[in-house]
């Protein structure tokens, strides 16, 4: 199972394995005091997109459409997450404040679509 949470959030024991998919380190956040796996900022959208976007709530339509063709184009960026939550939870963390338009909600929707075409 692959879920989500915004990486301010308490850890929590179902958490399973956890995967940091932002491109730059959460403010605030010291890199010894989070509980995390790996950091996947390869995972993450490109400077490009992430700077488009801006977390425009309007622009959130195509920068999933971006962010999905730059998850296509790249396997190898998220290929280690499919391989964790085959085995068990695996939780995307972000840092994003707005918890419904933000990159770790289209990745989660993209590795799931991902692992029922293998089911």
């Amino acid at each position: 199972m692959i879920k989500i949470k915004r990486v301010y959030d308490k850890p929590a024991r179902t958490d399973g394995y956890r995967v940091l998919v932002d491109r730059l380190w959460p403010r605030g956040v010291a890199r010894a005091s989070l509980p995390l796996g790996t950091w996947l900022k390869e995972a993450a959208p490109s400077d490009e997109l992430r700077r488009w976007f801006k977390h425009d709530p309007a622009r959130w339509p195509e920068f999933q459409r971006r962010y999905r063709l730059e998850l296509e184009a790249h396997p190898d960026s998220w290929a280690s997450i499919l391989v964790g939550a085959r085995r068990g939870n695996v939780t995307l963390l972000y840092s994003a404040h707005d918890v419904e338009h933000n990159n770790a909600v289209v990745l989660r929707d993209f590795l799931n679509a991902k692992l029922k075409e293998v089911s």
